[in-house]
């Protein structure tokens, strides 16, 4: 929902569809102006098909996004009736968005992270996908889990959705699908971007200053087709000053 950040993101790298584009997932939700990112990206994704992906994150779905922020948004802007029929609109093409990317074919990008349900790429491409997010499925695993340092196996996350999965996990995963690399989101990165597993797990966080208090930097990353990459890191834009001082008095 932070639309200024998004423009931010083509000043920086590039205007579609001069530059291709793969976003993650979670474009709604905390920030002030969903609907409005939203919106853009999914009039690029419709002039220019080939230069932008967009990924289903955690909160496109019912469920959250009725709780932190997009639900309300719609009402506020669209008005009562029509705000909740933009909303049912919103969250049914929620469905239909893919869960996961190939890079060159060796590098996933997922939203979250890995599923003990999942071992295979294949199982990825047969999932039922359009629906909401359970709980307990291996789709909203995808969503929520997260890699972590400190254990080996899965772990049950503190969340309360999904896993934590060790390095371990990630060398099988990659030697059964003959992968290189995991880009991912899902988690606030201080600085941006985090690596982890000697560069095999790449989280890209491009939230500056999440919930306009949080003080982070955020990034984009740049792969090439050698799945030699960068990032790029960058500050919030100027023009979200008012929320930061909303959320600030809140």
């Amino acid at each position: 929902g932070q639309f200024y950040d998004l423009l931010e993101i083509f000043k920086l790298v590039g205007n579609v569809p001069s530059k291709r584009y793969l976003f993650l997932g979670d474009y709604v939700d905390r920030g002030a102006n969903s609907v409005q990112v939203i919106t853009l990206l999914l009039c690029l994704k419709i002039r220019y098909p080939a230069s932008i992906t967009l990924l289903r994150g955690n909160h496109e779905c019912r469920r959250i996004s009725s709780a932190y922020g997009f639900h309300t948004e719609c009402l506020s802007k669209y008005g009562g009736g029509l705000g909740l029929d933009a909303w049912k609109c919103y969250t049914d093409m929620f469905d239909y968005l893919p869960i996961a990317a190939l890079i060159n074919g060796k590098a996933l990008a997922i939203h979250g992270g890995l599923s003990p349900g999942i071992i295979s790429l294949d199982q990825i491409r047969v999932l039922e996908r359009f629906t909401e997010l359970d709980k307990s499925s291996p789709l909203q695993h995808l969503m929520w889990s997260d890699p972590t340092e400190n254990h080996r196996g899965f772990y049950k996350s503190d969340r309360g959705n999904g896993f934590l999965f060790g390095e371990d996990i990630v060398n099988f995963f990659f030697k059964v699908n003959e992968l290189k690399m995991l880009v991912r989101s899902h988690q606030l990165c201080k600085d941006g971007y985090q690596a982890q597993f000697n560069n095999k797990v790449l989280t890209v966080w491009s939230a500056p200053n999440y919930c306009y208090r949080m003080g982070n930097k955020a990034s984009v990353l740049t792969i090439d087709k050698d799945l030699k990459h960068s990032f790029t890191t960058f500050e919030a834009s100027s023009a979200n000053a008012k929320y930061a001082a909303d959320a600030q008095m809140s």
